[in-house]
């Protein structure tokens, strides 16, 4: 199915507008299309991350107004590309996961999948740093992003690696959601995962259909009702009919009721969220009141705040495989034909090359005449449903502040604790010191773990623990093997109890 596009001063136009989904139908599409497809995924997400890039988390808990201007030049890709490779973990995280796929398949053991990022010289943050912990240390996935052993379950980390899991499956939002399955929970459960679940579904819908509301409505229906993520996009489409005209009173609707973060403890009671909900809430409104611009859909996603280079990322994305490449203004692809050719940090594969490759892996998994594919187009269902943090809600949040290098102990009253925390360097050894410590609650000997100084295999926090009984505790933490020139940053400390 190829769509003819018209592009009048940058908006982006479908001739002949689908609405409806050709559920149970097989759709052809030739090969030239499927391309144009994948690269305007790929191009779309990189332009994305990189327009967004310089107001990453610098907005937490409001709107970046309209006249804060966001910079872009025609070089500006390029220049970002060289000088903050870093700012692209969201794309370079998917290319793991397809090197991994391109080493041993589409139907790569987990395991595989844990190693590649586990082992990985890139640093990590939140729910990815925490899998990546509790790989390296013996706890492999599922449990690796299970909440009561990842802090972090619900936050965004899956949903801007879900994106190339989307772009295999067209038209087939099962397949994608079996794969974020397995995917997906190394790093994150719950309303994570779900985050990325629904991203994938939007790519697989996007290249069968041109209508955004009806992807996004359709893309809704792999999310449980009852969980948090359903009615967070709920209410996002809800909020979009009620205000047509004005994307910044829908975000004021949606996060004034959605953006309580439970889980991450920096996020807890403050306006930094990187949870998964309320970013794939943005991402959405930047699609519906993108309308179809290239621009407009960035900017939107962006000004929303808070992760505000991976959300516009992944709205272009999808825009970019909704329309394809050749459909996306020229002044943003400037910058990305100039890298086009240079792999990403820590990968070996480049733009061109993952599109490529991604075209291949499309090719493999539907067989079609040749020169096009055939897709049967299949109705997407829910996924199961899953929560984190069932039952209990913060209480308290103490700044803490204490440096030890015998032992620390903290009283509290709730259910569950989180200490932050991590291994500070006081003198100027460079050995590759790694802390070891015992936890006792109430006296009882309740874990022993390393922590690393080193960034790259840290521990994120120094301790957590959840759903034992409600009450009055002590947590006492030793240190068995101290050093000299290091101690161990107790800096926060977050408290729950039951949800009554």
């Amino acid at each position: 199915m190829k769509t003819s596009i018209i592009i009048i001063s940058g908006l982006l136009l479908l001739s002949a507008c689908t609405s409806t989904l050709p559920y149970g139908q097989t759709v052809t599409m030739d090969d030239a299309t499927l391309m144009d497809k994948i690269r305007g995924g790929w191009y779309g997400q990189t332009i994305g991350c990189t327009y967004g890039g310089p107001t990453e988390f610098k907005y937490k808990g409001g709107i970046i107004m309209d006249e804060i201007p966001i910079p872009w030049y025609d070089d500006y890709i390029y220049d970002t590309y060289i000088e903050d490779p870093g700012l692209y973990d969201d794309v370079y995280m998917d290319l793991t996961f397809m090197e991994t796929m391109l080493k041993f398949g589409v139907d790569a053991p987990v395991e595989e999948y844990a190693r590649a990022f586990a082992y990985a010289d890139y640093k990590l943050w939140h729910a990815n740093q925490a899998a990546r912990y509790n790989i390296l240390n013996g706890r492999g996935a599922p449990e690796s992003g299970y909440w009561k052993y990842n802090p972090h379950a619900d936050d965004i980390d899956f949903q801007i690696e879900a994106d190339f899991i989307g772009m295999l499956y067209p038209g087939q939002v099962d397949a994608a959601s079996e794969l974020s399955d397995r995917i997906g929970h190394i790093m994150n459960y719950g309303d994570g995962w779900y985050g990325g679940v629904f991203i994938g579904a939007m790519y697989c819908l996007a290249y069968v259909c041109d209508d955004i509301p009806t992807i996004v409505r359709e893309a809704l229906k792999t999310i449980p009702e009852g969980t948090k993520f359903h009615s967070t996009i709920a209410d996002v489409l809800k909020y979009w009919k009620k205000y047509p005209g004005d994307w910044k009173q829908c975000w004021f609707e949606v996060t004034n009721r959605h953006a309580n973060d439970v889980g991450c403890p920096e996020g807890v009671w403050n306006g930094f969220n990187i949870d998964a909900t309320i970013n794939s809430a943005f991402v959405v409104i930047g699609l519906l009141y993108g309308e179809g611009d290239f621009l407009k859909t960035m900017d939107i996603s962006t000004r929303c705040g808070n992760d505000s280079d991976c959300n516009p990322a992944s709205a272009a994305g999808i825009l970019g495989v909704m329309y394809g490449y050749d459909a996306i203004p020229e002044y943003w692809k400037k910058g990305a034909e100039r890298i086009k050719d240079i792999p990403f940090p820590y990968t070996s594969l480049s733009l061109e090359q993952v599109c490529e490759e991604n075209f291949k892996l499309v090719k493999s998994l539907y067989p079609g005449e040749e020169g096009s594919i055939s897709i049967d187009v299949r109705q997407p269902s829910a996924v199961r449903y899953e929560q984190c943090f069932e039952g209990i809600r913060p209480v308290g949040k103490v700044v803490l502040k204490k440096r030890f290098s015998s032992e620390l102990t903290l009283e509290f009253d709730g259910n569950s604790i989180v200490v932050e925390g991590s291994v500070v360097k006081t003198g100027h050894d460079d050995s590759a010191y790694e802390a070891r410590l015992q936890a006792y609650l109430d006296g009882d000997l309740v874990e022993e773990f390393t922590m690393p100084y080193d960034y790259i295999t840290r521990k994120y926090e120094v301790f957590s623990a959840y759903c034992f009984e409600s009450g009055h505790h002590t947590l006492k933490l030793v240190l068995l093997n101290p050093h000299k020139d290091y101690e161990i940053n107790a800096q926060e400390m977050v408290i729950y109890d039951k949800d009554e």
